[in-house]
């Protein structure tokens, strides 16, 4: 009788254990988004603002912009694309493509996409792989404002994973798993000119930029591509 109810325990005891293990992995598994990218937030939090599917949602010239493979693929020179809707506190995750010497950016709380260099701010893309020393205007730069901490940039042809953090004055950029800016939009008291002495082409001191407007990716004459694209408000 003693041994039966030592084998019971023992095999209730397995299959507690394989239960606790099942629902871990499924946990897990939920962390995960498609294309294997960690969640920014619960499901109900978060918004997918492309699909892979289709470009609703999106302002863009006609056939500038098309779905190619499950991501938004640049047509020639199709002009820069652009949330229909306006963001504020957020944070963005995407992923990106670009070709060899590729030049676009992610632009963020633009006030006017038809002044967008002067009413947002910009992450700069670019094909900066290798480089050894890295400036304002290489990849995952707040373009024209500050150097990432190191160069993160993956080869032309590799996706990219890049998380943008909005929380009124702080903007912090993550590219591939390492966090590369961190700056207080405040502490940037006069038009054209960075904290560090150097000069910038904003006429607005950024502390004065807005701090809502539109998302947007840029079309700089090289062929890009953007998915997975999701936004967590805060």
């Amino acid at each position: 009788m003693e041994i039966r109810r030592n084998v019971f325990g023992f095999v209730l005891i397995i299959l507690v254990s394989s239960l606790l293990l099942l629902v871990c992995g499924k946990k897990e598994e939920a962390q995960q988004a498609p294309g294997g990218l960690p969640q920014i937030g619960p499901a109900e939090s978060r918004e997918v603002l492309f699909d892979g599917e289709t470009l609703d949602g999106w302002q863009f010239k006609p056939g500038g912009w098309k779905v190619e493979d499950g991501a938004m693929a640049l047509v020639g020179r199709g002009g820069t694309i652009w949330t229909e809707e306006q963001y504020g506190n957020f944070i963005l995750e995407c992923e990106f493509r670009i070709s060899p010497k590729c030049n676009s950016g992610i632009f963020f709380r633009t006030g006017d996409i038809n002044d967008m260099v002067q009413t947002g701010f910009e992450i700069q893309v670019q094909d900066s792989y290798g480089r050894t020393e890295i400036d304002k205007n290489d990849c995952g730069a707040l373009y024209d404002v500050l150097a990432p901490n190191s160069n993160e940039a993956k080869s032309a042809g590799e996706w990219n994973h890049t998380v943008i953090t909005c929380k009124d004055n702080i903007v912090t950029v993550e590219l591939n798993g390492v966090q590369i800016i961190n700056v207080d939009l405040d502490q940037y008291t006069t038009p054209n000119m960075n904290i560090d002495g150097t000069k910038n082409k904003f006429n607005t001191a950024l502390k004065d930029f807005p701090r809502s407007g539109y998302i947007g990716f840029q079309d700089h004459g090289q062929p890009v591509w953007y998915r997975n694209v999701r936004i967590k408000l805060l």
